[in-house]
């Protein structure tokens, strides 16, 4: 790599060179509206959709995909074929406040068309009108449902999986955190956890070194996105608010992707060895060059695809899938 004033300081950082235009793309549609913290919440979510609508576009093409209402949440059922199948239930990003099935109908039919599985995109409330811990509360309910009449939705209910990204994943395994304390807990044969928000605590050295949100994800926008997700601030001690201070034993095993240029990269790294100690098994890691929602960018980025497919193949091994 060539350095000097020709060069993208953002290669210099070690940027994948395929996701400079994501990045770019982003920050340009987000510069086309006003400025975000001008606007009311409502008109926030308008412009956080239509920023991320180029981006959900594309994709496989899917046997079905249909609108359906799972116990008291939408949801969106992607099908890749004919079942019953195994399933991953797949909560959005979007900092608890943000984004919809709509934003991560891909990346949901990439999970489904790479894994040969069922995908369940979940309408989780959002925050702050909900707030911590009325999700969990739904979530685990849903997979309880689930667990206990899948077939109803073409799912073959032993062979159940939950994942998510940024604050999806901190969901994703909340819910499962929650199953364990429960006598559901092993209804979940698997997560996938996707750049997870899992320390509210916000003090590591990736906060700091990339704080200014250059690759997508600011300290500020963080801080915003705690706040909307607790009722007040010492629910973020609470381990089912950061899953970094729980007790993790007992987990079910666990596909991990991690992003390098990100605010949230160290308390991943973080959990991941707190995983693996408390004897959890861990699969996949950290993914040199890669930012905060890389995985949307699979139709421009070798990177994202190559994580999806190491995701999918991760699935389709843990869930029993042939090949």
């Amino acid at each position: 790599m060539q350095n000097g004033s020709n060069s993208d300081p953002r290669l210099d950082e070690g940027l994948d060179p395929e996701l400079i235009a994501f990045v770019d793309d982003i920050l340009a549609a987000y510069g086309s509206f006003p400025p975000f913290q001008t606007l009311d919440i409502t008109a926030q979510r308008k412009v956080a959709e239509a920023v991320r609508a180029p981006w959900a576009k594309g994709g496989p093409t899917l046997c079905r995909s249909a609108n359906r209402v799972i116990g008291q949440l939408r949801a969106r059922i992607h099908i890749p074929r004919p079942g019953p199948l195994p399933a991953l239930i797949y909560l959005h990003g979007g900092g608890w406040t943000f984004f919809s099935l709509d934003t991560h109908d891909r990346l949901m039919r990439e999970y489904a068309s790479r894994a040969g599985i069922t995908v369940i995109g979940v309408e989780y409330p959002l925050a702050p009108e909900t707030k911590f811990p009325n999700q969990l509360t739904l979530l685990a309910d849903l997979v309880r449902l689930l667990a206990n009449r899948g077939d109803e939705w073409g799912i073959d209910a032993p062979r159940l999986a939950i994942g998510g990204d940024s604050a999806g994943a901190n969901l994703a395994l909340a819910t499962a955190l929650t199953l364990r304390e429960s006598d559901y807990g092993d209804a979940l044969a698997g997560l996938l956890l996707n750049y997870g928000a899992f320390d509210a605590r916000m003090d590591s050295a990736s906060y700091r070194l990339f704080a200014d949100g250059r690759y997508l994800l600011a300290a500020s926008e963080m801080e915003a996105l705690w706040s909307n997700y607790v009722r007040e601030p010492a629910q973020r001690a609470d381990p089912f608010v950061s899953p970094i201070l729980a007790n993790l034993a007992g987990l079910p095993p666990i596909f991990m992707t991690i992003t390098d240029l990100d605010i949230l990269r160290d308390e991943n790294l973080a959990i991941k060895s707190a995983l693996e100690a408390a004897n959890v098994p861990v699969s996949g890691g950290l993914y040199p060059g890669s930012i905060h929602a890389f995985l949307e960018a699979s139709s421009v980025s070798s990177l994202a695809a190559g994580a999806l497919d190491d995701g999918a193949g991760w699935l389709k091994e843990r869930l029993g899938v042939p090949s």
